[in-house]
């Protein structure tokens, strides 16, 4: 760690007292000291993020700039931004970051490949971003520091500071800019960390492709033999959970990369739900609560700073984030080779959707660009009932190209190493939500060990006669009524209607895409009913 041995006044910054690249002893002792956390009973450090306890995704504009205007999927996800604009809401950052008294500086790496790293800086007022950045970027040996030189990407979090509303094409007093050209995102109005992350994250989802490497929102881990899952799935379906496995080695929780010569993990840390969060239920996420790791948003007691995981009064989005190595069985570095299995998570609150099915390449491509999973109702103001939820390669929010780039791209991977892929279905089951019941974390586990010792590869299965995949209808440790969805309905006719009900909701949603997706991916979307 070193003070005042950067020089910022490239940026326009001129504030004499820099943290720059601090331990995480000095960047607790800072935020402790600004009054901006505590230290909870598990050593963890536990902080707010103000009013903003998620991401603003109708507030990120990605700037109009004649190098990139024409790759960018431009619409409701990649909504443009002037020049003007960009260097308003810039100018109000430096401005603000100015009056501070101290700033944070963290420099590391994003992509653990040599060959596809962005040397990623990040200037910010708060000791927690500081802190949650030195987690979830790749972290710099003293030489590495030494010789980082100019970095690509720049992150400057000016967060408690507001936008201001009334400049041209702001919808709020947040505000999440990124320009390609000046290699530069800028942070007003929000302290969700996240925003940080996910930042880089969409940066990597640019440039990874432009260079014929595929970027996905996904988890992997790697089994004793070598053999590499991929574990795709939205917020709430399993994906940190299931990829940290006591029994294989984790590779990564979020972002990754896939090469000619395998996965890399985009990563340094993790970042996971802890909501009813259980030492019984997810033991590696729970010991990684430890010195060093960052809590969000979590309820304590203001006496003991014991934490209750169950709480949700302030946000169901409770996180954590902590460095890869406290994983017990993670992987460094965070690389893997080509996936042998390819699993696509979804939590399907209508109950129609089996807890397995084996899927072919072209449904793979199909369920990809869909990218399913539901809402359950009280979850949300104005959810009273489950809402069907597609994000095109299950994280369109990050997406930068159109999804059928992302989607020819794994196709050509998965062809070319010969992955199986997979719909696991960690929703509901002998009903809907309030009707059924979830299923089981140990149900669902049972079904992950089966893919990956070749278990499901030659059991009886059956068609489906909706969605067309193949469902396996033995599986060990998992009772086979629940395999076929509609043996654990006590109303069949019930059944058929949510199945037909969920089929179309599948077909509008891929229509936004028909145009672009060849005859075999359309013809491997749900039968009409």
């Amino acid at each position: 760690m070193s003070l005042n041995s950067i020089d910022l006044s490239q940026y326009g910054l001129h504030v004499e007292d820099i943290v720059h690249n601090a331990t995480p002893a000095r960047l607790y002792e800072y935020a402790i000291i600004d009054g901006h956390a505590v230290i909870a009973d598990s050593g963890a450090l536990a902080t707010r993020s103000g009013d903003k306890t998620g991401r603003s995704p109708k507030d990120k504009r990605i700037v109009d700039e004649p190098q990139t205007s024409q790759d960018i999927w431009w619409g409701d996800i990649n909504m443009r931004l002037t020049d003007r604009a960009f260097a308003i809401n810039r100018q109000r950052a430096i401005d603000y970051l100015n009056t501070r008294s101290r700033l944070f500086v963290f420099d590391g790496f994003a992509g653990w490949d040599p060959e596809h790293q962005l040397r990623v800086r990040v200037v910010a007022e708060s000791a927690y971003h500081a802190l949650f950045m030195h987690n979830m970027l790749i972290r710099l040996t003293a030489e590495q520091l030494a010789d980082f030189g100019t970095p690509d990407m720049v992150i400057l979090n000016a967060g408690s500071f507001p936008a201001n509303p009334y400049t041209s094409q702001m919808t709020s007093k947040t505000s999440i800019d990124l320009s390609f050209e000046h290699g530069e995102l800028v942070i007003l109005g929000t302290q969700y960390a996240g925003e940080m992350k996910k930042g880089v994250f969409t940066v990597m989802n640019y440039l990874m492709p432009k260079r014929g490497v595929l970027s996905m929102h996904c988890s992997a881990n790697e089994g004793d033999a070598g053999d590499v899952t991929l574990f795709f799935g939205l917020s709430g379906t399993g994906k940190t959970t299931l990829s940290t496995d006591p029994n294989r080695k984790l590779i990564g929780d979020d972002e990754h990369c896939w090469t000619d010569e395998g996965i890399f993990n985009i990563e340094g840390g993790c970042y996971a739900k802890v909501i009813h969060l259980t030492p019984e239920s997810e033991p590696e996420i729970y010991q990684a609560i430890r010195f060093g790791a960052v809590l969000e948003n979590v309820v304590y007691d203001s006496g003991t700073h014991v934490v209750n995981y169950d709480d949700a009064s302030i946000t169901e989005n409770t996180r954590v984030a902590y460095p890869i190595h406290f994983i017990d069985r993670a992987k460094e570095p965070c690389v893997g080779g080509h996936p042998k299995n390819i699993i696509f998570l979804t939590c399907d609150a209508f109950g129609v959707l089996p807890p397995v099915s084996r899927l072919s390449p072209a449904q793979a491509m199909y369920h990809y660009i869909s990218g399913y999973t539901a809402k359950v109702a009280g979850t949300e103001m104005g959810v009273t009932e489950p809402v069907a939820t597609f994000s095109a390669c299950f994280g369109a929010a990050f997406l930068v190209w159109h999804p059928t780039k992302y989607a020819e791209l794994l196709a050509q991977r998965m062809q070319q190493h010969d992955a199986r892929a997979w719909l696991v279905n960690t929703g509901w089951s002998g009903g809907g939500v309030g009707v059924g019941e979830r299923m089981s974390l140990e149900h669902t586990r049972a079904i992950i060990d089966a893919i990956h010792d070749g278990s499901l590869k030659d059991v009886p299965s059956k068609t489906d006669p909706t969605f067309g995949f193949e469902v396996p209808l033995e599986c060990p440790n998992v009772p086979d009524e629940i395999l076929w969805p509609k043996n654990a309905w006590r109303n069949e006719d019930g059944f058929d209607t949510a199945a037909r009900r969920l089929a179309d909701l599948f077909r509008q949603n891929f229509q936004k895409y028909e145009t672009a997706a060849n005859d075999e991916i359309r013809a491997a979307g749900p039968a009409a009913g």
